[in-house]
C-alpha cells in the first residue's frame, strides 16, 4: 500500500452532480449530444459524468426532452 505524498493532488467535490448510465454507450451518446457536453464537467467512470452543479436541473430537462425518464436523488 503506498502512502500520499505532499505531491499527490486530492480534491474534495462538495454539492456534486452526476449522471449515472446504465450502459457506457449511453454515456457516450450524451456527451455526443452538444447542448449536454457543455454542462458535463468530466467522465468519472464508463458510466458516470459529472454534471456542473448549477446546471442539474437544464441537464436533467435536456434529457426528458431527449426521451429519457432520469430519477433525481437528493
Amino acid at each position: 500500500m503506498s502512502r500520499p505524498t505532499a505531491r499527490t493532488p486530492i480534491k474534495l467535490h462538495r454539492n456534486v452532480a452526476l449522471i449515472r448510465t446504465a450502459e457506457p454507450v449511453l454515456a457516450e451518446e450524451l456527451l455526443a449530444r452538444k447542448t449536454l457536453a457543455r454542462w458535463i464537467l468530466g467522465r468519472l467512470s464508463e458510466t458516470v459524468l459529472l454534471v456542473r452543479p448549477e446546471e442539474s436541473e437544464a441537464v436533467v430537462d435536456e434529457l426528458r426532452k431527449m426521451g429519457h425518464t432520469p430519477r433525481v436523488v437528493r
